[in-house]
C-alpha cells in the first residue's frame, strides 16, 4: 500500500476532469461540484490549455471545502492521457470520469456507492442534454438506449469505474477518439454496467456550433467505422475537435 492510499478516504469517489480550454464555464463547474457533492476527491487535469483554465481551477479548488482531497494536474494533450494521469494520481476506491461541461445529478455519489456496493464493477448515467426542444429530447433518448442495448457508454454519460479493476485493465488506451467506446468494450467483457438512471446533465454547446443534424450524422459515422475495425489515429482527422 503507498503513503496515498493509505490516507485515502475509502468512502470517497475520486472525480477526475480532463480540461482543455474550458476557462468560459469552469469556475461554475467546479462550484457546482464543490457545492453539492461530499466525500468527494477532485482531480482537475489539463491538457495544455491555452486560457485561463489552471488559474481558474487553482482557484476552485482551494476552496472546494467539501472536497477530501483536490489536486490540479497538468498533463500531454489528449483526453485519454489526461484522464490516466488523474487515475494515478487517484487514492479513492472508484474513479469518475466527468466532462467538464456535464453536471451530475445532486444524489450522483449516493447512486454510485449504491451501485458498487451492490456488486457492479463499472456503470454510467443516464444523460439528457441543458437545451429545450424536441430534438435534443430524441438524442438523448436515443444514446441511452443505444447504450442499454450495446452495454457501450460515451465520456458524457459518466463513466464510472473501481479503482482496482481500471487499474488491472491498463486504464484508457492512448487514443486520440473514441477512448471511452474503447474502454466499455473492455470492461463489458468482465460485465454489465450498472445504469444510473439519474441523468447527468450536458451542454448541448458542440452540437450548436457544429450544427445537430451533421454531428448526428458524423458521430454514427465514426462509430461505425470504428466498429469495423479502423484505427482512431485516422478517425480523428474527420472530427472537428481535436482533444
Amino acid at each position: 500500500m503507498s503513503p496515498a492510499d493509505a490516507n485515502a478516504d475509502p468512502a470517497a469517489i475520486a472525480i477526475i476532469v480532463p480540461v482543455l480550454n474550458e476557462a468560459a464555464g469552469l469556475s461554475e463547474f467546479l462550484g457546482d461540484l464543490c457545492n453539492r457533492h461530499a466525500d468527494i476527491e477532485l482531480i482537475v487535469v489539463d491538457g495544455g490549455s491555452s486560457d485561463d483554465s489552471v488559474d481558474i481551477a487553482r482557484r476552485c479548488s482551494a476552496n472546494c471545502g467539501s472536497a477530501t482531497r483536490s489536486l490540479i494536474l497538468e498533463s500531454d494533450i489528449g483526453r485519454a492521457r489526461q484522464m490516466n494521469a488523474g487515475a494515478a494520481a487517484a487514492t479513492s476506491p472508484i474513479l469518475l470520469f466527468l466532462h467538464a461541461d456535464t453536471r451530475l445529478p445532486v444524489d450522483a455519489v449516493d447512486r454510485i456507492h449504491a451501485a458498487v456496493g451492490g456488486g457492479a464493477a463499472w456503470g454510467r448515467f443516464d444523460i439528457r442534454f441543458d437545451a429545450a426542444g424536441w430534438i435534443f429530447r430524441i438524442i438523448a433518448y436515443t444514446m441511452n438506449l443505444r447504450s442499454r442495448l450495446t452495454r457501450i457508454a460515451t465520456g458524457d454519460q459518466g463513466i464510472f469505474v473501481r479503482r482496482d479493476v481500471f487499474a488491472t485493465l491498463g486504464g484508457y488506451a492512448d487514443l486520440p477518439l473514441m477512448e471511452d467506446i474503447e474502454l466499455c468494450r473492455r470492461l463489458r467483457r468482465r460485465s454489465d454496467p450498472a445504469i444510473i438512471h439519474s441523468a447527468v446533465r450536458t451542454s448541448a454547446r458542440h452540437w450548436r456550433q457544429r450544427g445537430i443534424w451533421r454531428t448526428i450524422i458524423l458521430m454514427w459515422w465514426l462509430r461505425a467505422l470504428f466498429w469495423l475495425g479502423v484505427p482512431a489515429q485516422r478517425l480523428v482527422h474527420f472530427y472537428p475537435r481535436v482533444r
